[in-house]
Protein backbone atom coordinates (compact mmCIF):
# COMPACT_ATOMS: atom_id res chain seq x y z
CA UNK A 1 0.00 0.00 0.00
CA UNK A 2 2.52 2.77 0.85
CA UNK A 3 4.81 1.54 -2.24
CA UNK A 4 1.68 2.06 -4.49
CA UNK A 5 1.13 5.49 -2.33
CA UNK A 6 5.57 6.49 -3.29
CA UNK A 7 5.20 5.32 -6.54
CA UNK A 8 2.38 7.17 -7.50
CA UNK A 9 3.46 10.79 -5.78
CA UNK A 10 5.98 10.89 -8.20
CA UNK A 11 2.52 12.33 -10.58
CA UNK A 12 3.01 15.53 -8.01
CA UNK A 13 5.91 16.54 -10.65
CA UNK A 14 3.29 17.36 -13.17
CA UNK A 15 2.97 20.59 -11.21
CA UNK A 16 5.65 21.77 -12.02
CA UNK A 17 5.39 20.35 -15.43
CA UNK A 18 2.47 22.40 -15.96
CA UNK A 19 3.92 25.63 -14.44
CA UNK A 20 6.65 25.15 -16.33
CA UNK A 21 5.29 24.75 -19.63
CA UNK A 22 2.58 27.92 -18.95
CA UNK A 23 5.78 29.50 -18.13
CA UNK A 24 7.17 28.97 -21.11
CA UNK A 25 4.18 29.18 -23.00
CA UNK A 26 3.93 33.05 -21.78
CA UNK A 27 7.18 33.92 -22.44
CA UNK A 28 7.18 32.97 -26.01
CA UNK A 29 3.87 34.69 -26.64
CA UNK A 30 5.23 37.83 -24.99
CA UNK A 31 8.40 37.55 -27.16
CA UNK A 32 6.47 37.07 -30.15
CA UNK A 33 4.14 40.41 -29.46
CA UNK A 34 7.14 42.18 -28.40
CA UNK A 35 8.63 41.61 -31.98
CA UNK A 36 5.70 42.44 -33.74
CA UNK A 37 5.33 45.81 -31.78
CA UNK A 38 8.49 46.31 -32.56
CA UNK A 39 8.20 45.92 -36.50
CA UNK A 40 4.94 47.64 -36.43
CA UNK A 41 6.55 50.32 -34.36
CA UNK A 42 9.53 50.66 -37.02
CA UNK A 43 7.40 50.91 -39.97
CA UNK A 44 4.99 53.09 -38.42
CA UNK A 45 8.28 55.37 -37.46
CA UNK A 46 9.20 55.04 -41.27
CA UNK A 47 12.12 56.90 -40.13
CA UNK A 48 16.07 55.57 -40.61
CA UNK A 49 18.94 56.45 -38.31
CA UNK A 50 21.87 55.16 -36.54
CA UNK A 51 20.51 55.85 -33.22
CA UNK A 52 16.85 54.01 -34.69
CA UNK A 53 18.50 50.98 -36.06
CA UNK A 54 20.56 50.91 -32.38
CA UNK A 55 17.08 51.05 -30.43
CA UNK A 56 15.97 48.04 -32.98
CA UNK A 57 18.75 46.14 -32.10
CA UNK A 58 18.36 46.04 -28.90
CA UNK A 59 14.78 45.29 -28.94
CA UNK A 60 15.35 42.19 -31.19
CA UNK A 61 18.47 41.18 -28.92
CA UNK A 62 15.87 41.58 -25.34
CA UNK A 63 13.19 39.71 -27.88
CA UNK A 64 15.49 36.64 -28.42
CA UNK A 65 16.39 36.98 -24.66
CA UNK A 66 12.99 36.61 -23.64
CA UNK A 67 12.44 33.53 -26.36
CA UNK A 68 15.42 31.49 -24.34
CA UNK A 69 14.05 32.20 -21.31
CA UNK A 70 11.32 30.33 -22.64
CA UNK A 71 13.29 27.42 -24.12
CA UNK A 72 14.83 26.99 -20.41
CA UNK A 73 11.31 26.64 -19.07
CA UNK A 74 10.35 24.21 -21.99
CA UNK A 75 13.62 22.59 -21.43
CA UNK A 76 12.94 21.88 -17.53
CA UNK A 77 9.56 20.67 -18.08
CA UNK A 78 10.16 18.02 -20.50
CA UNK A 79 13.54 17.00 -18.49
CA UNK A 80 11.10 16.50 -15.53
CA UNK A 81 8.09 14.64 -17.44
CA UNK A 82 10.86 12.37 -18.88
CA UNK A 83 12.40 11.85 -15.54
CA UNK A 84 9.50 11.08 -13.28
CA UNK A 85 6.42 10.79 -15.47
CA UNK A 86 7.24 8.92 -18.72
CA UNK A 87 10.66 8.34 -20.50
CA UNK A 88 9.57 7.14 -23.75
CA UNK A 89 8.13 10.21 -25.44
CA UNK A 90 9.84 10.56 -28.61
CA UNK A 91 12.39 13.16 -28.56
CA UNK A 92 15.15 14.24 -30.85
CA UNK A 93 18.63 12.90 -29.14
CA UNK A 94 19.59 16.19 -27.87
CA UNK A 95 16.84 16.57 -25.84
CA UNK A 96 16.63 12.99 -24.24
CA UNK A 97 17.29 13.66 -20.44
CA UNK A 98 18.24 10.14 -18.66
CA UNK A 99 19.08 11.84 -15.33
CA UNK A 100 19.45 15.28 -13.64
CA UNK A 101 22.61 15.57 -14.86
CA UNK A 102 21.53 15.41 -18.05
CA UNK A 103 18.93 18.49 -17.14
CA UNK A 104 21.49 20.06 -15.80
CA UNK A 105 23.60 20.07 -18.69
CA UNK A 106 21.35 20.81 -21.17
CA UNK A 107 20.06 23.80 -18.98
CA UNK A 108 23.81 25.36 -18.13
CA UNK A 109 24.25 25.33 -22.20
CA UNK A 110 21.04 27.65 -22.57
CA UNK A 111 21.86 29.25 -19.56
CA UNK A 112 25.48 30.87 -20.96
CA UNK A 113 23.65 31.66 -24.03
CA UNK A 114 20.98 33.71 -22.21
CA UNK A 115 23.94 35.41 -20.03
CA UNK A 116 25.36 35.90 -23.02
CA UNK A 117 23.02 37.52 -25.03
CA UNK A 118 21.70 39.57 -22.11
CA UNK A 119 25.64 40.95 -22.21
CA UNK A 120 25.30 41.78 -25.75
CA UNK A 121 22.03 43.62 -25.43
CA UNK A 122 24.09 45.58 -22.36
CA UNK A 123 26.93 46.45 -24.93
CA UNK A 124 25.26 47.78 -27.40
CA UNK A 125 23.13 49.93 -25.51
CA UNK A 126 25.81 51.11 -23.21
CA UNK A 127 25.81 54.86 -22.84
CA UNK A 128 29.54 55.11 -21.78
CA UNK A 129 28.63 55.85 -17.89
CA UNK A 130 28.08 52.64 -16.49
CA UNK A 131 30.50 50.17 -15.66
CA UNK A 132 30.51 47.80 -18.93
CA UNK A 133 33.64 45.90 -18.16
CA UNK A 134 32.19 45.02 -14.44
CA UNK A 135 29.09 43.45 -15.22
CA UNK A 136 31.24 41.87 -18.73
CA UNK A 137 33.54 40.51 -16.01
CA UNK A 138 30.53 39.57 -13.26
CA UNK A 139 28.49 37.71 -16.92
CA UNK A 140 32.33 35.97 -17.99
CA UNK A 141 32.41 34.49 -14.14
CA UNK A 142 28.95 33.00 -14.32
CA UNK A 143 29.62 31.68 -17.57
CA UNK A 144 33.46 30.68 -16.36
CA UNK A 145 31.89 28.76 -12.86
CA UNK A 146 28.98 26.96 -14.86
CA UNK A 147 30.85 25.59 -17.22
CA UNK A 148 33.82 24.61 -14.85
CA UNK A 149 30.88 22.93 -12.87
CA UNK A 150 29.91 20.74 -16.37
CA UNK A 151 33.44 19.77 -16.81
CA UNK A 152 33.36 18.16 -13.36
CA UNK A 153 30.60 15.98 -14.36
CA UNK A 154 32.56 15.29 -17.44
CA UNK A 155 35.88 14.52 -15.57
CA UNK A 156 34.09 11.91 -13.16
CA UNK A 157 32.58 10.06 -16.27
CA UNK A 158 35.99 10.07 -18.07
CA UNK A 159 37.53 8.85 -14.35
CA UNK A 160 35.06 6.25 -14.32
CA UNK A 161 35.76 4.86 -17.94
Amino acid sequence: MIARIIQMSRFIILLAVIGSLAASLTLLVYGTVQTFYTIFDVIAAWSVSSKGLKLLVISFIEAVDVFLLGIVFYIIALGLYELFIDDTIPLPDWLVIHNLDDLKHKLVGVLVVVIGVLFLGHAISWDGRRDLLGFGAACGMVIAALTWCLSLKGKKEKDKG
